[in-house]
């Protein structure tokens, strides 16, 4: 019922819309353009950056791992056995990290 009484305002917004659409030539076209093309960039620009930080940090991390190869010979015998019984639960934590990002992922996939 609400919906069929229309004062002076809704016949002047109706008027308003049904007019034929302003010529801009090409302005609505090109802006749609620029924030498409902004929105790529800013989607392109963090994986860009990681991989080329990556890139980088190559050879720092590979020092990294020989140095703690090394350290971990060090380690008492004790410890490392008790290291190696956690491993078979390793698969398990990887499992559950892989889930938890394609999560997020999908989330922020969402409120794009």
């Amino acid at each position: 019922m609400a919906e069929r009484i229309k004062d002076a305002e809704d016949r002047l917004l109706e008027s308003m819309f049904e007019a034929a659409p302003i010529a801009d030539d090409g302005f609505s076209a090109a802006v749609v353009r620029r924030v498409r093309r902004g929105l790529w960039l800013r989607r392109l620009a963090v994986p860009v950056a990681a991989l080329i930080g990556g890139a980088i940090a190559i050879k720092p991390l590979t020092g990294f791992v020989i140095v703690v190869a090394r350290l971990s010979t060090m380690l008492p015998p004790e410890l490392v056995n008790s290291a190696t019984t956690m491993i078979p639960q390793a698969p398990t934590i990887v499992l559950g990290a892989m889930a938890l990002v394609a999560c997020l992922l999908g989330l922020r996939s969402l409120e794009e």
